[in-house]
């Protein structure tokens, strides 16, 4: 069902016209003329029944025996077809918070996982007529997009390839929105945001995921200090060879880079040991 206009004059017109009809009508009864008088009371009451009331973002939709006449969305007082049913919708902008869901990523762990979708309704006929209750179908599409989405990708990637929920926020944002709006364009729905506002590994399994977080933190803390380490002795072993300060032949040199690499690598301060010998 596409969106159309309906047929509608203006409502203020309308009431002065319906007036001036009870007002005859009644005046003419009155005068015991009953064959002119009562046909226009009825006249003006039957009109009156198509006025409508338009409040600013919000539409009716107008059914007329089954058969759909268009819809209103201009906002004030409007004569339309009388007897007909009225269906209003909200046009203002809404957001829907999912609830918590446990689903399993990619890799199998169980996560758990919800979002906020932001979203206006932009075709009436649609979301009355297409849908039986567009807000529960809102609600049921954004859970099933969202499930959805979140088995596409890994809870984290460790190993720094390709998207995960945790690292890329943006990318799954995007995707959760471009699925939801092609789910509920069939009840004239658009979805204008989709956000996570809940990520997290499972109870069962959060435990044992921490502490695989803590172990490639502290790998990478590590892979650091030996990168930045071994710079640092490739620097001083050059300056002192080029400075002259001491002559180091292979098993000094050695040496030296064994124990400045103890010295910057380890968790604790080194304690100096002075050499009053030779390493000969």
């Amino acid at each position: 069902m596409i969106e159309k206009k309906a047929w509608a004059v203006n409502g203020y017109l309308a009431l002065i016209l319906m007036l001036a009809l009870l007002i005859g009508g009644i005046a003419l009864v009155v005068q015991e003329n009953f064959v002119v008088g009562i046909p226009l009371i009825i006249l003006s009451l039957f009109l009156a029944t198509g006025i409508i009331v338009v409040q600013p973002n919000k539409s009716y939709t107008l059914v007329f025996f089954g058969s759909y006449l268009g819809t209103l969305r201009e906002p004030g007082l409007w004569l339309s077809v009388p007897l007909a049913i009225r269906k209003g919708v909200s046009l203002r902008v809404r957001n829907f918070n999912s609830k918590t869901l446990k689903v399993n990523d990619i890799e199998g762990n169980p996560v758990e996982i919800a979002a906020v979708v932001v979203f206006r309704v932009v075709d009436t006929a649609k979301a009355t007529l297409d849908v039986e209750k567009y807000e529960g179908f809102v609600e049921i599409q954004s859970e099933t997009a969202l499930r959805h989405v979140a088995t596409r990708y890994a809870y984290d990637n460790f190993e720094g390839k390709g998207f995960s929920l945790r690292g890329n926020p943006e990318e799954v944002s995007t995707e959760l929105m471009n699925e939801l709006q092609q789910r509920l364009k069939l009840a004239g729905v658009e979805v204008t945001e989709a956000r996570l506002t809940h990520l997290a590994y499972a109870t069962e399994i959060a435990g044992a995921m921490l502490q695989r977080q803590q172990a490639s933190a502290i790998l990478s803390a590590r892979q650091i200090i030996v990168e930045g380490a071994v710079g640092m002795v490739q620097m001083a072993i050059e300056r002192i060879e080029k400075d002259g300060v001491v002559k180091l032949d292979e098993e000094r040199k050695a040496a030296m880079i064994n124990n400045l690499l103890v010295s910057i690598v380890s968790e604790r301060s080194s304690q100096p040991v002075i050499n009053t010998g030779t390493m000969y």
